[in-house]
């Protein structure tokens, strides 16, 4: 008996919201005309220390060599976007740590690839012999350009995918399928002449629309990168402590995104208000403790302080800080010792200002009232 295609996508489609999936779009695994914008990327260094981005090089845009005889890719959406993001008062008050919103749950990467799981296990009851594999993040693969392909949305001047009236906050994962489905059409959507991303970016890391210096921007400091993060950088992070939410911030199309309906992507109580001497105060078994199941224990513990450090040199003088500074000192490695004595002299620097800069305003203000006094008086 004949296999109706056209029918079985519009069943997986729903099969995909039945599992949580906000949509699901159906493309195929050409990816040729994004070659040479890889290949320009990865020529500039815009990857950074991301070694596994060149090691992989045009693989990311060829899915059928990932897994022979795909035909197609079913790319899906995940809204993650918690009902308590707490913007505003995260990013308004320095002495708060501020994590990217798609950290404050439960990390993505399991649940989702699961989900993918259970799709496919849903298509072999109509086709046995399916082969499939499943990627969220966990393999070379253009996952953007596939997500437009399919007509999930379009990528954006920050390089992120975006849908009018669904905005970005979502992730994406990829089904590969060796069955000829009919695909989507791609979405032609586009920014216009929007450039707020661009100019929002702290870090100046969207150094042209739909190009991002993977070596400048926040996320990959405080996440990828290993090393120590670079000096003239530290200043422009202020309290971010794990990814940057910024450019989504400041978009449009963000301005009614949906809230996410996933338990297990809403904010965990460790990360409600938190200020960044508490977080500073955490042992690694407390940060062990506190970020299973989390996508920030992929930095470990000592990347966790170095970034705190930094965060906590942006922070206004406190003599709080200088201590708990002080005091980390004695048990630092040499990466966290470097940026604690950054943040030292950057207090120190505030403080000194704050001294010195009172009395002059002091001055000042009695030579206007004196000024302004009758000459009798």
């Amino acid at each position: 008996m004949a296999i109706d295609y056209q029918q079985l996508a519009v069943r997986i489609k729903q099969w995909a919201q039945e599992l949580g999936f906000q949509e699901l779009g159906i493309t195929g695994t050409d990816l040729t005309k994004d070659e040479p914008k890889l290949q320009a990327w990865l020529d500039k260094g815009y990857h950074g220390d991301m070694q596994y981005m060149a090691e992989h090089g045009m693989l990311r845009a060829r899915p059928a060599e990932l897994l022979p005889g795909t035909l197609r890719v079913l790319s899906v959406r995940m809204d993650y976007l918690p009902a308590q993001a707490g913007f505003a008062t995260n990013l308004a008050d320095p002495a708060k740590a501020y994590i990217s919103r798609y950290a404050l749950g439960r990390d993505y990467h399991k649940l989702i690839r699961n989900r993918l799981k259970q799709l496919a296990q849903k298509i072999r009851t109509e086709i046995p012999e399916l082969g499939f594999r499943p990627f969220v993040d966990s393999a070379p693969l253009l996952e953007r350009p596939l997500a437009q392909q399919a007509g999930l949305g379009w990528v954006g001047k920050h390089s992120l995918l975006l849908e009018q009236s669904v905005g970005s906050w979502f992730f994406l994962g990829e089904l590969l399928v060796d069955i000829p489905l009919p695909v989507d059409e791609p979405h032609q959507g586009d920014c216009g002449s929007c450039v707020a991303c661009i100019t929002s970016c702290p870090t100046g890391a969207i150094v042209e629309p739909y190009v991002v210096d993977g070596r400048r921007c926040i996320s990959y400091l405080t996440i990828e990168l290993k090393t120590a993060i670079p000096e003239t950088l530290r200043p422009l992070i202020g309290n971010r402590i794990y990814g940057c939410d910024d450019c989504q911030l400041v978009c449009p199309e963000n301005r009614q995104a949906p809230l996410s309906i996933e338990a297990d992507f809403q904010r965990r109580p460790q990360w409600q208000d938190q200020n960044l001497l508490q977080l500073f105060a955490w042992d690694e078994a407390t940060f062990l403790r506190l970020t299973e199941g989390s996508a920030i224990r992929r930095i470990g513990f000592e990347r966790w302080q170095r970034n705190i450090a930094v965060a906590l040199g942006n922070a206004p003088y406190q003599s709080e800080i200088t201590d708990a500074l002080q005091k980390a000192r004695a048990h630092s490695s040499a990466l966290v010792l470097e940026h604690i004595d950054w943040a030292l002299a950057q207090q120190k620097r505030k403080s000194w200002q704050a001294a010195n800069l009172l009395p002059r305003a002091t001055e000042r203000l009695v030579r206007i009232v004196q000024k302004g006094l009758p000459r009798d008086a």
